[in-house]
């Protein structure tokens, strides 16, 4: 019997759809602090926003009201949802748990090329924030932290971060903007060169440890320097 020689097989990835896209670039926009709480969004000016048409924006809507991250409003259009300080004081609890986790895990996995990644988003975070950049700062930030998620082999762990930061991001930004210091003074309270330390020197406990700190001391900082309005939003 004459055995045929194997064809090989090319695998051909299909094309991302617009609608996924679109929320794909909805939900970073959220986890970077992009939105505001309380701020109301209509399908016509977000598509606009990303030059796309109302419909993908509409079926993103759609999937972020169900988890949370937007809510709907009578006339059509949809909110950004407002947190209050104990809610907030909730979601970074949340927050140190599962990202500490996730630093934890990623620290034996990053190789050099991503360690190279994150060394570069946390040089980015710096001089912007010594730069008084708000929406640099916000966007290197998210940028240092999920350089390090994505690398912790948990794909539901990533996906519950994912869902904590979509309510933080908003909120982040609000903080940022309304307290009255300059971003340069989150440099006092910054502990990223010190996660960045704990990285390279492969300690998973350090790094979970400085993570922690990173969250609480610049959650508790922006609360502080906040209060006039976070109360506006309670």
């Amino acid at each position: 019997m004459t055995v045929k020689k194997a064809t090989s097989i090319t695998m051909i990835e299909a094309p991302v759809p617009m609608h996924e896209q679109v929320y794909q670039q909805i939900v970073r926009a959220l986890m970077a602090g992009h939105f505001e709480p309380g701020q109301k969004l209509t399908y016509r000016k977000v598509a606009e926003q990303f030059g796309t048409s109302p419909m993908p924006v509409r079926t993103a809507f759609q999937r972020l009201q169900a988890v949370g991250a937007l809510n709907l409003l009578p006339n059509g259009s949809v909110e950004v949802p407002s947190l209050t300080v104990q809610s907030f004081a909730s979601l970074t609890e949340a927050r140190i748990l599962v990202e500490g986790a996730a630093t934890e895990l990623a620290t034996t996995r990053l190789n050099g090329n991503s360690l190279r990644t994150v060394r570069h988003h946390c040089k980015e975070r710096t001089e912007a924030a010594k730069a008084g950049d708000i929406d640099r700062y916000l966007q290197a930030n998210f940028n240092f932290k999920f350089a390090i998620y994505q690398h912790c082999g948990n794909a539901h762990l990533l996906h519950i971060i994912e869902n904590l930061w979509l309510q933080a991001g908003p909120f982040l930004r609000k903080l940022a903007e309304g307290a009255p210091f300059r971003p340069s003074e989150a440099l006092d309270v910054d502990f990223h060169e010190k996660i960045l330390e704990a990285l390279e020197a492969r300690d998973p406990a350090r790094a979970r440890e400085a993570v922690a700190h990173d969250i609480r001391e610049a959650a508790q900082y922006m609360l502080q320097h906040a209060k006039f309005m976070v109360s506006d939003i309670d």
